[in-house]
């Protein structure tokens, strides 16, 4: 084993650069990011990472347009938006094919279109929160652990897992090394998809919806059921999910989901790996998912609203 461990880093916005730099902190590591926007893989190249908020520090990272300018690399993490995750890791396969891959990526089902490419996959699931804030400068938010897995169809070894899971450990994002890491992305997929879509549909922030009581009821009615196909699959989830939407009422009363984001920007929405995530499952477990359906039918409807 070489003493110098190469990383890609596929998608530079917040998440992918704060993985990034925090990584690039540890001896031996070296670390390439890939992201089509020039100026910030420019503002990265020429004066490194910069991470500002509850850390402040430079990291010396590697930067790119194109995946192809990639070196073969060790450990792969892709962080882009999961409608990209196919055209972004093909673009770098030649650099990710001897290299384990992990999702960083909201939703279900990213690891199954990573899984097409690469060999070697490792379910993951953050709670990590930043923002780009200028090209080259991330700010960083709101710190949280990681879990790491083995994706069972087509799995990392453990080693790797957890030699992964070390090396943002030592750079400064905890990251949990589990044999089954489905109950931490569930837990967190659950939450999302019973709150980003309402917010999506009625432009409200976290505090207003979900201490809202009709609303409420409605969080309530999609947490309940996403549970049911947990329990039809197994997946032990790390807390119940009605605690984190307590919780975000008190600690991100005015913060707008990333759905909310992407409709009020008119932007494609994740809707497809949450709520759809979530309703796919089901019907593979025999559990019908009735509320998820509907939001995704009323997400996809919003959408189209705005090229009809």
């Amino acid at each position: 084993m070489t003493s110098m461990v190469r990383v890609a880093v596929v998608g530079c916005g917040a998440i992918g650069s704060l993985y990034a730099a925090h990584l690039a902190r540890v001896p031996g590591t070296e670390v390439w990011a890939v992201d089509p926007w020039a100026e910030h893989v420019a503002a990265i190249e020429a004066g490194g990472l910069r991470v500002t908020g509850q850390a402040e520090f430079t990291a010396p990272v590697r930067a790119r347009t194109d995946g192809r300018d990639l070196p073969a690399c060790d450990f792969g993490l892709v962080a882009t938006k999961a409608l990209h995750t196919r055209d972004a890791v093909a673009g770098a396969r030649a650099a990710l094919a001897g290299a384990a891959v992990v999702s960083l990526q909201n939703g279900l089902g990213n690891e199954e279109v990573i899984a097409e490419l690469v060999p070697r996959v490792i379910r993951g699931s953050i709670v990590t929160a930043g923002a780009v804030v200028a090209p080259g400068v991330v700010r960083y938010d709101a710190p949280g652990d990681s879990w790491f897995g083995p994706f069972e169809p087509r799995p990392a070894p453990m080693d790797e897992v957890e030699r992964l899971a070390g090396l943002l450990t030592a750079g400064g994002l905890r990251t949990h090394a589990l044999t089954d890491a489905r109950g931490p992305q569930w837990t967190k997929v659950i939450f999302n998809a019973a709150t980003s879509p309402l917010a999506a549909l009625t432009g409200l922030s976290m505090g207003p919806l979900c201490t809202q009581p009709e609303l409420r009821r409605q969080i309530d009615g999609l947490i309940s059921e996403a549970m049911a196909v947990c329990e039809r699959a197994g997946i032990g989830l790390l807390r119940p999910p009605g605690e984190a939407v307590d919780e975000a009422i008190v600690e991100a009363y005015h913060h707008k989901p990333s759905m909310l984001q992407d409709v009020l920007a008119r932007r494609a929405t994740e809707i497809d790996v949450l709520n759809g995530g979530i309703a796919a499952e089901g019907r593979r477990q025999g559990q019908p998912t009735p509320l998820h359906d509907c939001m995704v039918a009323l997400v996809r409807g919003l959408e189209r609203s705005w090229v009809a």
